[in-house]
């Protein structure tokens, strides 16, 4: 890591998200076709999914879901992590896998995403989970560059022809 990018660290504080906290996760919506899209994905239909899957999980959480929050030292609000505990696909054992993350761009490179992936780690292993996952859009190489750093390496790759 770079001294330059050490200097620009802040320290954060990772909390469970309230209801109070529903409309700052729903504002990084658009965080997630910040990117190049894969062909036949538009802006609009990817975070449009996305709303409506935070606003379930938000409205009807499951069991084994949560939302946690991450706050700079000023108390600002700066990134969420939304969590699942489920069955992986392959082995069948107990896996957490991040549904989503994101970080507010003013606070890019700041190292509240790999916070938000410990918290994810911490509360997996807490949770006796055996795998770790989660789901990254090939354009998305900020994300993925992030990911790779943090230990993830490609497990599955899902392919997508449009059909137009």
């Amino acid at each position: 890591m770079s001294r330059e990018h050490k200097q620009h660290r802040c320290k954060i504080a990772i909390r469970p998200a309230t209801p109070a906290d529903a409309d700052f996760i729903l504002s990084l919506v658009p965080r997630f076709a910040s990117f190049k899209l894969p062909k036949g994905r538009s802006k609009r239909g990817v975070t449009s999914a996305i709303r409506s899957e935070i606003q379930r999980a938000l409205r009807e959480p499951r069991p084994a879901e949560r939302f946690f929050i991450a706050e700079d030292a000023a108390g600002h609000l700066c990134g969420f992590l939304h969590l699942r505990a489920e069955r992986d696909f392959v082995s069948g054992q107990r896996a957490c896998h991040i549904s989503n993350i994101a970080v507010v761009r003013s606070h890019d490179g700041q190292g509240i995403g790999g916070a938000l992936l410990a918290n994810a780690h911490r509360w997996a292993k807490a949770h006796r989970c055996k795998w770790l996952t989660l789901n990254v859009l090939p354009g998305n190489a900020r994300a993925r560059a992030l990911y790779e750093h943090s230990g993830f390496s490609p497990d599955m790759i899902r392919m997508a022809k449009p059909l137009t």
